[in-house]
């Protein structure tokens, strides 16, 4: 491991202060996060008695610092709304849980102590710095630049193999046979997230968010590019990629977007919102298998089938596990797994879902799945679909389907990125906020008046 791993974790913080020194608080604190999540190492280091050291600690405490130097107005005028209540239970979750397991209550303070860090502290700092529509704007369209600053070096690992962060950081690069499933194709890059599975994500982000941007218009060139030209070079990338699930959500996405564009209705909105929770209620109360989405991953490629089939056997293990203390779960230190006769782990756990069931109980799963949610919910509610064609609500309307597809990403994988955190808050805010906004030009010769979402929640 390079000596850079600690010198760009730990000098990120002063760089994140700086931003706050150069640019606005709200750009500055979306460049910290994107910055931080694009290019600093996935390594930790343990302190005693707090949660590990990493990427995600390095930019929420970056621009925690920064607000309170450079836009403490920011914070002071920050007025809890009952919308943070879910936040607010997931973070107070672990305490609870550890008290119910009798793990003590030091165990209860440094877990939930974890959890306000890595989850609630983004949330928090969404909640500040992304108050408005304009806010929104921005946050989709620097999501769009950071998938395509990524593109070229994507493209590079599809062709070299994952080397980058080897190479950098000196640590997690794969070899050629990384590629050997893929065959010509080439292999699956990392950069430097981590894994292909968490890049595939965030470029399907981008992705989304460019798509919206030029759908509805809200912005056509970029640095005097147009925007449909760099969507394309972007999509192409992802398709690059080779991440059947990251591509299915995206597809997903796109099809929403398509069908709120031309269709005008709300309904496909909350289809998509609420099919995530209504695929927990069914895997949980064990009346679908899954083995339908297990034969589609099969028939598009044999390994992926296998996989996802084992992910499902797996999920219902831990399921039955967690159902013994379905109110607070387990707890803690892997108590919510599997284990043999002999005391070996049998089991993976893989969706984020049935990790905090276990860990949790119900308490903890309603409280995550509504963190990720309710800011969809809530903006949806507060601007109907109908308005998104607006050029001020599109960049919202975009975040607001890709929490939903994050939410259904967390059915399948537990890859925390804290700019959905983000996300989640400057959503809430924006709902919160009263603007009324009028009917979009397209709509304007089917209606005599104007809609106005100006209605409190």
């Amino acid at each position: 491991m390079s000596i850079l791993v600690p010198v760009a974790l730990i000098g990120w913080v002063p760089v994140a202060m700086l931003l706050f020194y150069v640019l606005r608080p709200q750009r500055a604190a979306v460049v910290a996060y994107l910055g931080a999540w694009m290019f600093l190492p996935v390594a930790g280091y343990s302190i005693a008695g707090l949660p590990d050291y990493t990427k995600a600690t390095a930019a929420s405490l970056g621009v925690l610092l920064g607000t309170l130097a450079f836009a403490p107005d920011r914070l002071i005028g920050l007025r809890p709304h009952w919308l943070d209540l879910p936040m607010l239970i997931w973070c107070l979750c672990p305490c609870a849980s550890s008290l119910d397991n009798g793990l003590g209550m030091y165990d209860g303070l440094s877990s939930a102590l974890a959890q306000v860090i890595t989850w609630g502290l983004p949330y928090l700092i969404g909640r500040a710095h992304l108050r408005s529509l304009d806010d929104l704007r921005d946050l989709v369209v620097m999501l769009f630049v950071g998938g395509l600053v990524y593109a070229p070096l994507c493209l590079f690992e599809v062709r070299m193999s994952p080397q980058l962060n080897q190479w950098v950081y000196g640590f997690g690069g794969r070899g050629i046979d990384y590629a050997s499933e893929l065959g010509k194709w080439g292999s699956r890059p990392c950069v430097f997230m981590g894994g292909h599975l968490t890049l595939g994500m965030f470029m399907t982000a981008a992705s989304l968010c460019g798509f919206w941007l030029w759908l509805t218009g809200s912005v056509t060139r970029l640095r005097g590019h147009s925007v449909g030209t760099l969507l394309a070079i972007l999509v192409i990338t992802t398709l690059f990629c080779k991440n059947m699930g990251a591509l299915s959500v995206l597809l997903a996405g796109i099809l929403c977007l398509v069908c709120v564009r031309y269709r005008r209705s709300s309904l496909v909105v909350w289809m998509l919102i609420a099919a995530s929770p209504a695929y927990m209620v069914f895997r949980g109360s064990g009346e679908w298998g899954g083995a339908a989405i297990a034969e589609i991953a099969g028939s598009i490629h044999e390994r992926r089938g296998e996989s996802f089939q084992t992910r499902l056997d797996n999920e219902g293990r831990l399921v039955v596990k967690a159902m013994q203390r379905p109110i607070l779960g387990w707890g803690g230190w892997g108590r919510s797994r599997v284990y043999s006769d002999e005391g070996q782990d049998i089991t993976l756990s893989d969706g984020l879902w049935v990790i905090a069931l276990g860990a949790s109980g119900l308490v903890g799963l309603v409280a995550i799945t509504a963190s990720l949610l309710v800011p969809a919910i809530a903006f949806a509610w507060r601007y109907p679909a109908r308005t998104w064609l607006h050029p001020a609500v599109a960049p919202g309307g975009a975040l607001a389907v890709l929490m939903a597809l994050y939410a259904i990403d967390c059915l399948f994988n537990a890859m925390l990125n804290p700019i959905y955190l983000l996300v989640g808050g400057g959503l809430v805010s924006a709902a919160i906020g009263r603007v009324p906004v009028p009917v979009p030009p397209a709509l304007a010769r089917t209606r005599s008046r104007p809609i106005s979402v100006a209605s409190g929640l």
